[in-house]
């Protein structure tokens, strides 16, 4: 269950970046993870969450943007791939095995990039503009991340 938690959690931060890692800090900073005295115990931090909220925020602004550069480009996917690495990390170390967690968080960072961005250009062809392709995309990432919080608690 640990290794299929990090890897749905890291497929979200493929999605939206920030959204993986504020809600998995929010889960640390709530006690639904033991994140304990390990590298990542920052995660869980009082502010940190809120910081990350915010962020997470701002990404779902700028991602409407005309000007907002593709996901595929190298400094997005790297954004993501260290999203989905710390997100399945955090799900790794609190189940006890920090290296698979983070393997799966880069396959599922990955395949959340890969794929989010196969079917959004889909479904924004569908509907004959993005705007509801990304809004779409938004929901099924929040409401991805809430479920893998409730499953970590």
């Amino acid at each position: 269950m640990v290794y299929l938690l990090a890897l749905v959690i890291s497929i979200i931060a493929g999605l939206r970046t920030m959204t993986a890692l504020a809600a998995m800090s929010w889960a640390a900073y709530l006690g639904y993870i033991n994140l304990g005295e390990s590298w990542l115990a920052f995660m869980g931090y009082r502010f940190t969450p809120w910081i990350l909220s915010v962020l997470a925020l701002g990404e779902f602004v700028t991602d409407q943007l005309p000007f907002t550069p593709s996901r595929k480009v190298p400094i997005q996917f790297g954004a993501r791939l260290v999203s989905g690495a710390l997100s399945g990390a955090m799900v790794g170390v609190n189940g006890g095995t920090l290296l698979g967690g983070l393997v799966a968080g880069l396959v599922g960072a990955v395949i959340g990039t890969m794929g989010g961005a196969a079917v959004r250009s889909r479904l924004a062809k569908a509907f004959g503009r993005d705007l509801p392709a990304a809004l779409i995309e938004d929901a099924i990432a929040i409401i991805g991340a809430i479920l893998v919080v409730g499953m970590l608690r």
